[in-house]
């Protein structure tokens, strides 16, 4: 498994190279399949704009250039720590189409602009959060979670899905997923919503467990300053 799981990753490292280089037209073709676009079509049709919960898992980097190119797509980022990176970073994803909106103030108001005209925001869900955020479990174990999306969905009313791109074997393509989110990801208790968010996580990277990205230190912090699982050091 662990073996698998590092075969992956490399994967995704390398693959980004392929996204970021080539035409909208180009990815299109190495698509083979989407599965639950009725899902989609069905929550945009109630026109309160739509909330995507995009984890880090499979292809994520052309997953967004592929909705991007079809819905008026704004993507939640955190500005790389390397700022001279950022204007390749948003040129990059947003010449399919999508706008990017940094992880600020200003920019949660633009997304809820965005929802109330009826577009898509795409957030990725299991980033650790810098500010707020709760424990909640995740795969049996507590994972500190943010509240963001909870907070956006509950006061914007837009519905969640979740979507990600399962790497095909032996470079076959990709195939999208489009799944429901749990009922509770918008409850005001923010537990209950954060439990339910890593649920749909869950459901999502066991479709394709060796393609998550299991390098991203979720467990890094403990709810009572225990040691890490990573270092076997108090935090």
């Amino acid at each position: 498994m662990l073996r698998r799981v590092l075969m992956e990753t490399g994967k995704t490292a390398t693959e980004a190279a392929y996204a970021w280089t080539r035409s909208p037209e180009q990815l299109n073709r190495v698509v083979t399949e989407v599965r639950g676009e009725e899902l989609l079509q069905a929550q945009l049709a109630k026109g309160r704009g739509l909330i995507v919960a995009v984890p880090h898992l499979g292809a994520w980097e052309l997953l967004g250039l592929y909705w991007a190119a079809r819905l008026r797509l704004h993507s939640m980022y955190r500005p790389p720590r390397q700022r001279e990176y950022e204007p390749l970073l948003t040129w990059v994803r947003e010449r399919s189409g999508a706008e990017l909106v940094p992880a600020t103030a200003g920019g949660l108001r633009r997304l809820y602009r965005a929802l109330a005209q009826g577009h898509v925001a795409a957030i990725l869900p299991d980033q650790e959060p810098p500010g707020q955020g709760v424990f909640a479990p995740f795969f049996g174990r507590p994972a500190m979670t943010m509240t963001l999306l909870a907070k956006l969905a509950q006061r914007s009313g837009a519905p969640v899905i979740y979507s990600f791109a399962e790497r095909l074997p032996r470079g076959r393509g990709y195939r999208i997923h489009l799944l429901p989110a749990p009922e509770e990801i918008a409850d005001p208790d923010p537990v209950i919503a954060a439990t339910a968010l890593n649920a749909g996580v869950e459901a999502c990277a066991r479709l394709a467990l060796e393609q998550y990205q299991w390098t991203y230190r979720r467990f890094r912090r403990h709810p009572d300053g225990g040691p890490s699982p990573y270092t076997d050091q108090p935090l």
